[in-house]
């Protein structure tokens, strides 16, 4: 069977059309795609990016929780429980913006991902910063994941465990393969939404739930996530349906988690922003009321 798909492999990179946009580039045959582009690239840039990531969590949940009680008074009366998510959700805010600001200067003001440059596909090109990127985000997810197991379901719930499962699938592939991190990155951008949910609960917290800031948030919470995760999205698959033919050329288990985890990732975001739409108008309707 192993030879008959060798044989299906070498066929298909043996055709004209193929080979003129495969000049160059590494056959991704199978699993082993990864292996080689790992032994073939220096992992200490990955190793330490992730390890920088798992860093910046406690360097930031630390001074959460320093700077918290200067900030709101409150916080030293909060439970245990209460106190943990507050810093928790403090690198979760810091992460969300720096891989922001990260995905919009890879995607939009570098030209590694320029439409233009057709020395390579558009599936097939990373950096170091890109690499950096990602390898940050796996210490942050991987970080916030076993805090989400050790304190379940204090953190979050089953979907948060799957949500941060299936991004840490989808990022190690991307970084250790050197693939499709332009949809990677699209992706990661969407957690700019982030630092609106916990402003959103701190706000909640601190008693400020009737107050103005609390609604404002609230409907950039909703625009936010409509822009970010929903109309986002749907550029997302257009895209990629537009570039099929270079996303059939990805190792078998990449390709199919481009074309399963987005779309499972697409579900849980629709979830959410019909959860947020009916706080919104519960809300609102109050407001009315009063």
């Amino acid at each position: 069977m192993l030879v008959s798909i060798f044989s299906y492999k070498q066929s298909i990179h043996n055709t004209p059309f193929v080979l003129t946009f495969m000049e160059g580039r590494r056959s991704a045959s199978g699993f082993s795609t990864i292996v080689d582009h790992a032994t073939s690239s220096d992992p200490s840039l990955w190793l330490v990016s992730v390890f920088g990531g798992i860093f910046m969590c406690k360097i930031v949940y630390e001074l959460t929780g320093i700077i918290s009680p200067l900030i709101f008074k409150g916080f030293i009366k909060l439970e245990d429980a209460q106190k943990l998510e507050w810093k928790n959700r403090g690198f979760s805010t810091f992460h969300a913006i720096f891989v922001a600001i990260g995905s919009v200067y890879l995607l939009v003001i570098s030209d590694l991902f320029d439409e233009h440059n057709q020395q390579e596909w558009i599936i097939n090109r990373s950096s170091a910063l890109s690499d950096a990127v990602l390898g940050i985000s796996i210490g942050y997810f991987l970080t916030d994941l076993v805090m989400i197991i050790w304190t379940y379901p204090n953190l979050g719930g089953f979907e948060y465990f799957l949500h941060h499962g299936l991004s840490l699938l989808a990022i190690g592939q991307s970084l250790l393969s050197g693939q499709v991190q332009f949809y990677i990155l699209i992706v990661l951008f969407t957690e700019i939404t982030t630092p609106f949910v916990n402003l959103r609960w701190y706000l909640d917290v601190a008693g400020r739930k009737n107050s103005t800031l609390y609604l404002l948030n609230g409907v950039a919470l909703f625009v936010g996530w409509l822009a970010a995760r929903v109309i986002l999205f749907v550029f997302f698959f257009s895209h990629m349906y537009a570039r099929l033919y270079q996303v059939k050329q990805i190792y078998p288990m990449g390709f199919y988690s481009t074309v399963t985890i987005p779309p499972a990732l697409a579900l849980m975001n629709l979830f959410w922003f019909w959860k947020i739409a009916k706080g919104l108008i519960k809300t609102l309707s109050k407001l009315k009321g009063q």
